[in-house]
This record gives C-alpha cells, sequence and structure tokens, in this order.
C-alpha cells in the first residue's frame, strides 16, 4: 500500500511539473520543443522506475502470478490435438463476422436512417480482438503443434470460420436492424406526444 501512495505521489508530481512547464510562456519553438521533450523524458523515465519498482515487489508478483494461474491451467486443460484447429476457425469466425458487421451492416443500418457509435465502437474492438487472437493463434499453433504444417487442417479451420463468421454476421446484421426499426419507432411515438 505504501508503495501505491508513493506510486500516486510520483504522478501526481509528474503531472503538476507538467501542467506548470507548459503554463510557462515559451518565446519560441524551439523552448517549447525543449520543455515537451523534458517532460517526455521525465515522464520515461518516471514510468520505467514505477514498471522496476512494481516487478521487484513481491505482492505485485503474487497478483500477477494470480491472475495467470487460471489461465495457465486451461492452457494444460486445452492441450488437445484441436486445440490450434477450433482456436484458428474461433478467431477466423469472429474476423469475418465484425469485419462484414462494420462495412455491410452499417450500410444497411445507414440505409434505414440510423446508426449507433456505440455499434460501431462495439465492432471495432470486436475484430480487433479478433485480428490479435487470429495472429496470436497463429504464431501459437506455429511454435507448439502441426496445425501450421497441414494445409488440410489450415483450409479447414478457416472454411468452418469464414462459413460461421458469415452466420454470425447476418445474425448480428439483423439485431442491429431491429434495433434501428426500434429507435426510429420511439422517436416517431415522441413526436407524436
Amino acid at each position: 500500500m505504501k508503495q501505491l501512495v508513493q506510486i500516486v505521489a510520483v504522478v501526481a508530481v509528474l503531472l503538476s511539473a507538467r501542467s506548470w512547464a507548459l503554463a510557462q510562456e515559451p518565446s519560441t519553438v524551439d523552448e517549447v520543443k525543449k520543455k515537451a521533450e523534458n517532460v517526455a523524458s521525465e515522464a520515461r523515465d518516471t514510468v520505467e522506475q514505477l514498471t522496476q519498482d512494481v516487478d521487484r515487489n513481491e505482492t505485485a508478483k503474487d497478483v500477477s502470478a494470480g491472475i495467470l494461474e487460471p489461465v495457465y491451467v486451461m492452457a494444460e486443460y486445452m492441450a488437445i490435438p484441436a486445440f490450434h484447429w477450433i482456436a484458428f476457425a474461433l478467431m477466423v469466425t469472429g474476423v469475418v463476422s465484425f469485419a462484414l458487421q462494420l462495412v455491410l451492416a452499417k450500410l444497411v443500418v445507414l440505409g434505414k436512417g440510423s446508426m449507433s457509435l456505440k455499434e460501431i465502437l462495439s465492432d471495432a474492438l470486436g475484430l480487433a480482438i479478433s485480428v490479435i487472437g487470429l495472429v496470436l493463434t497463429t504464431q501459437a499453433a506455429a511454435e507448439n503443434s502441426n496445425f501450421a504444417q497441414s494445409a488440410a487442417a489450415v483450409l479447414s479451420a478457416t472454411a468452418v470460420g469464414v462459413l460461421a463468421g458469415f452466420i454470425f454476421y447476418r445474425w448480428g446484421q439483423s439485431q442491429e436492424v431491429q434495433a434501428a426499426d426500434g429507435r426510429k419507432k420511439l422517436a416517431a411515438d415522441g413526436r407524436k406526444k
């Protein structure tokens, strides 16, 4: 707890120093650039020091181990030959579904005169997670199994993922169209009152 208070104090001092530095009226662009470089350098040094302090802290190590332990247990439990095939197919499903939802479903909803920023952000996050998951799954499969060397495994997982992704895209689009119709109806009912 003491270290957490110290970390918060250091961050507060840095933010205060940054605010003070920015509040000073520099006379030239070079002075502004120099102040910005100094603040950035101090911030990097502080973050590096904080990282080292946390890495040496036994409580932080215990918490980190507690977070990773269930993941390791699940990884050991899932260490079956088909794991990488299933993971790859799921990630392809996510990539296809969210990519189509971000493009085609949004065009359909826009055609109905409605758009939801929440849905766009949600689908963008889902796509980002799926792409990262696909990359990590592929990397893990290449290092820990023969999945990546089997053209049949890669092609069949891809085909299943694309098919499932298209199904999930259609389902998601249907939900978005229903939501758009509902928003339109609520707006119309609000105008009638």
